[in-house]
């Protein structure tokens, strides 16, 4: 039995009627790299049988504490019928692409069941129309809550199922599985209540070492908020969200973002990939006449390590707000402006903090985070005026540099579709693989009706880039030099030479003798005057 930190929990109780936490894998395979051509449903149905011992996470299902008095608990389901969580479906003629992400969006949009371990599997056959993929190939749609992995290390989920040879390994028959006893009712009450006695006092230690790091960066978030009236603008994807989803992809590689990122000195791909998102929103926006003179931010993720974690720890994952500069026309500007800034000390000192913050998450009591998660979410698209920290999310989903094989079927493609919520609208997912880059924004239904026009505002950033990235280097437009400091000022000289020119007698220079004599007059000026003004 493990209990959920109270990071992962905070995802179940931001949950609501009309949008749930689910993330969504898909990964696309052609067949034709299998032996014999072909990858049959009962021959996948056992291999993902043979691995489920590999992770807790496909057996385990919650158990909420009596009252809601500390985080639920991971416990084995002694109920787990693989045939319900792996289901087979088809994608209906022609198999196109629009029809694909319209079926993938519908999976992801249904909540989970949460008295079953909360993921789903779906083998989704006819996917025969794609123009950039083999005809007959099959998908793998792999839903999970965002409570029971990380979206940032969702990929080892689906690594799990995978094999790094073409070759498939001999199915292993399922080794013999006793789920553990629950525990008692009256054991999760006494816990819970000793729990919600002593989190307060666990609280104090990172809290106080939070607030010494956090009172700066309070004051430049309320400065922000005087003095920067940005910080408070709003789009369409600032608003409350329905049950249903969009996505669509657009799909890169690596090689060409590398080639963009020469376009400034230092520059990182994840600073042209944020460039490009930027580039997009821009477009979209100025496409529905609904672009704000003021830049747009975005939620992005950053790691950080703790100096006292160990060398070979995994980093803590900090949220950040980074500006897309969706207020520049230039798009060499604006990939200027992201690289200075996700550069610069404050944004990683901003890290930091946010990973304090996660630290006193870990104690908070469990009734307090749920009642902060939903007044959270209100507090986006309440009150009037609708003050978003962010307009979007840009999140990296990383998957395997080498191809990687399902029962011999070769992976081709690999996204994510990534939940939304009241005030956060829009999201779009950066995974990798195999060499490419895959860019998917998830949306709402009502807010982007037209998700493949803003696929295509993707495409175009991309390439407005990757022309400035291929075209020869002096024709590329020049980064502006640094403002020289301005010469004194002439006007003495000037007034002379009118001086001159209009007849009046050049005056003589100022000697030392006439400069003494009038400082003395000043001196004496100043202590015969009673003016309040001196």
């Amino acid at each position: 039995m493990r209990q959920l930190s109270g990071h992962d929990a905070s995802f179940l109780y931001s949950d609501s009627t009309h949008a749930n936490s689910n993330v969504t894998l898909i990964q696309i395979y052609d067949q034709s790299t299998a032996p014999g051509g072909i990858v049959r449903f009962k021959s996948i149905m056992a291999h993902i049988e043979s691995r489920l011992d590999r992770s807790p996470i496909f057996r385990s299902k919650l158990l909420h504490a009596p009252l809601e008095l500390d985080y639920p608990y991971w416990i084995e389901d002694e109920n787990f019928d693989l045939e319900y969580h792996v289901r087979h479906v088809a994608l209906p003629k022609p198999g196109d692409w629009r029809q694909f992400c319209i079926q993938a969006s519908r999976i992801h949009a249904r909540p989970l069941d949460m008295n079953r371990p909360l993921w789903e599997i779906y083998v989704m056959e006819g996917l025969d129309s794609f123009i950039d993929l083999p005809a007959g190939s099959f998908a793998l749609i792999i839903k999970i809550h965002h409570a029971a992995i990380d979206v940032e290390h969702g990929s080892e989920i689906s690594m799990l199922l995978h094999d790094l040879s073409p070759i498939p390994p001999a199915v292993e028959p399922p080794k013999p599985w006793f789920p553990e006893s629950p525990p008692g009712i009256l054991s999760l009450l006494m816990h819970g209540i000793s729990k919600s006695i002593h989190s307060p006092f666990e609280m104090g230690r990172p809290f106080n070492r939070a607030l010494s790091r956090l009172a700066p960066v309070a004051l430049n978030f309320v400065k922000d908020m005087v003095l920067k009236p940005e910080f408070m603008t709003s789009t369409r994807f600032n608003s409350v969200v329905s049950p249903y989803r969009v996505f669509d992809t657009r799909r890169f590689m690596v090689g060409e973002f590398k080639a963009i990122t020469h376009l400034v000195p230092r520059a990182t791909i994840n600073d042209a990939v944020l460039a490009v998102c930027g580039g997009a929103l821009r477009r979209y926006l100025a496409l529905h006449d609904e672009l704000p003179a003021n830049s747009l931010n975005a939620v992005a993720p950053v790691y950080v390590r703790a100096a006292d974690k160990a060398a070979n720890a995994r980093p803590d994952v900090s949220w950040l707000r980074v500006s897309l500069a969706t207020d520049v026309d230039d798009p060499v500007d604006r990939l200027r402006i992201i690289q200075h800034r996700t550069s610069s000390s404050d944004v990683m000192a901003q890290a930091i903090e946010a990973s304090e913050l996660t630290d006193i998450a870990r104690h908070a009591p469990s009734a307090t985070l749920a009642l902060a998660s939903k007044m959270l979410a209100r507090a986006a698209t309440e009150g009037g005026v609708r003050m978003p920290l962010a307009n979007c999310t840009i999140t990296n989903v990383p998957g395997s540099a080498k191809p990687v094989y399902l029962n011999g079927a070769r992976m081709t493609y690999f996204s994510a579709i990534m939940p939304i919520h009241d005030g956060m609208g829009l999201v779009m997912a950066v995974t990798s693989y195999d060499g490419r880059i895959v860019i998917s924004p998830t949306s709402d239904r009502y807010l982007m009706p037209d998700p493949e026009v803003f696929s295509q505002c993707i495409r175009d950033s991309f390439q407005e880039y990757l022309a400035l990235a291929t075209m020869p280097a002096a024709k590329r437009p020049k980064a502006p030099r640094p403002a020289k400091k301005a010469k004194p000022a002439q006007a003495p000289k000037l007034a002379v030479t009118r001086a001159l020119a209009s007849g009046i007698r050049k005056p003589r220079r100022l000697t030392a003798r006439m400069a003494a004599t009038a400082l003395r007059l000043v001196q004496g000026g100043r202590r015969q005057s009673t003016s309040p003004s001196d």
